[in-house]
């Protein structure tokens, strides 16, 4: 497969590697979440460094196991050490690691990756103390670059936390993200910015589904090719994360489940998923703050709302499978995805209209980040949404001073209709709505439309596809 862009990361690999060869060894650190293209970009700078290296794939194995598996990565690798590894085995990864880093020529420096690292620590507390005694013996001073990735992105942070092993030690911290709307057009070679959106709703910013959508294919027929059984790639990325983030937690799988079908109140997803009380709790807690694939948003007014919590699946091709994919594997497995694709293309107009709506945020608070557009809209620079409890309210945008507002300045709502325009009755609303949100009194008007705006239509800033799609 063609290498796909992070230009800005090969170079921050090439740039430490380049210290490596100066003299002294490097550590990088390299998170991201699964499926991004990390261990992609890894190999390719390892085959572009012309280097000798070793790539250690771990996996989900006690201590002895996972030794003996570097082991043998190691034994069949370029670097100098190979040879003496066939055939051997080690008694601790302090004396393994060491040993992958002797003969090396500084002349010609090294590279050792470990890829998804937080599996050894998941099952050897002690991994992380081990690497640092590595480290501070032997790696720190060879001519070797260290590349250490993880998936799981919250323990890849605290194992560097202040009173971790590895504090300190790194020499690269790397985040390699989801690719943004603008690289997804580059990718997919969408007729316009309307499409590219549309597009990355389905897609994310996952590299390979992105370079799959090949130029001049429409939706129904990209469909058709990536889901014409159940291993076809847009249907088995996400059943390859879903294994990876939830090989025990079955109960946080089904409640991710029942807020992907729609489900955004917690009321509605304990009822939907069948998991309740504590439980239920625990399962959110992991989904929004170890696993970051849920975002918990709270009514965005002066003063902020504390109740009637909105959970949504983070990632956009994520959410997109949940809803579409993921509940009809069965029908994909038995040669039906017309079925599976007839319910996308009846449903999507209702779907879209929804998940556009956090993108539309995001475009809307990189926007704000020039002064006169902010100045322009009541000195907004961050943009959530307001609810009433019982939703009979909805506001899709609200642009505030702060993550907790002391000020809103303006309200806006989102039509993303593919031939009707921003409408003087959608106007009217958006006026009838703003009285409702707290502290939004005289607040400015904003429209945001996938098909234009009707003639004299008197909002203070309105946004198109084109002008979202620039925000990245």
């Amino acid at each position: 497969m063609e290498f796909i862009g992070r230009d800005a990361e090969m170079a921050a690999l090439q740039a430490e590697f380049a210290q490596v060869e100066e003299g002294g060894g490097r550590f990088a650190w390299v998170r991201g979440r699964r499926r991004v293209g990390k261990s992609r970009l890894v190999q390719e700078f390892c085959d572009r460094s012309d280097a000798p290296y070793a790539f250690f794939q771990a996996q989900r194995r006690g201590e002895r196991k996972s030794i003996a598996l570097f082991a043998d990565a190691v034994a069949r690798s370029t670097l100098p050490a190979a040879p003496a590894f066939a055939g051997t085995s080690f008694d601790s990864w302090p004396i393994a690691i060491r040993a992958a880093a002797q003969g090396i020529d500084p002349a010609r420096p090294a590279i050792l990756v470990i890829d998804e690292l937080p599996y050894l620590a998941e099952f050897d507390p002690g991994f992380s103390a081990d690497l640092q005694h590595a480290w501070d013996r032997v790696l720190e001073k060879a001519p070797l670059l260290l590349i250490c990735v993880g998936s799981d992105v919250r323990m890849m942070e605290s194992l560097l936390g202040a009173r971790a092993p590895l504090f300190g030690r790194t020499t690269l911290n790397m985040r390699v993200d989801p690719l943004d709307p603008s690289e997804v057009a580059d990718l997919t070679a969408a007729p316009d910015a309307a499409a590219t959106l549309d597009r990355y709703l389905i897609v994310g910013g996952f590299p390979q589904l992105a370079s799959s959508w090949r130029k001049g294919v429409g939706k129904r027929a990209f469909l058709r090719e990536t889901l014409a059984h159940d291993q076809a790639p847009l249907a088995a990325t996400a059943q390859q994360i879903m294994l990876s983030e939830f090989p025990r937690e079955l109960q946080a799988r089904d409640v991710i489940e029942a807020i992907g079908h729609g489900e955004s109140a917690y009321s509605r997803i304990r009822a939907r998923s069948g998991v309740k009380g504590n439980t239920l709790n625990d399962a959110l807690e992991m989904l929004v703050e170890q696993k970051l694939l849920v975002t918990r948003e709270l009514p965005y007014a002066v003063p902020p709302g504390r109740k009637a919590p909105r959970y949504t699946v983070a990632d956009p091709y994520l959410r997109f499978w949940l809803r579409f994919v993921g509940p009809h594997l069965d029908e994909l497995s038995r040669g039906r995805s017309d079925l599976v694709i007839e319910r996308i293309e009846r449903d999507w107009a209702v779907y879209r209209g929804r998940a556009i709506e956090p993108l539309v945020r995001a475009a809307l608070e990189r926007l704000l980040d020039e002064p006169s557009l902010s100045g322009s809209l009541g000195g907004a620079r961050h943009v959530g949404a307001w609810w009433r409890r019982d939703h009979s309210v909805e506001v899709d945008l609200v642009g505030g001073d702060r993550p907790e507002p002391k000020q809103i300045g303006f309200v806006g709502s989102v039509k993303w209709r593919d031939r009707e325009p921003f409408s003087t009755a959608d106007l009217r609303e958006l006026e009838a709505s703003r009285a409702h949100v707290p502290g939004a009194e005289g607040a400015k008007l904003v429209a945001v439309s996938r098909s234009g705006f009707e003639g004299g239509l008197e909002v203070d800033a309105s946004f198109g596809p084109d002008e979202l799609l620039a925000a990245w």
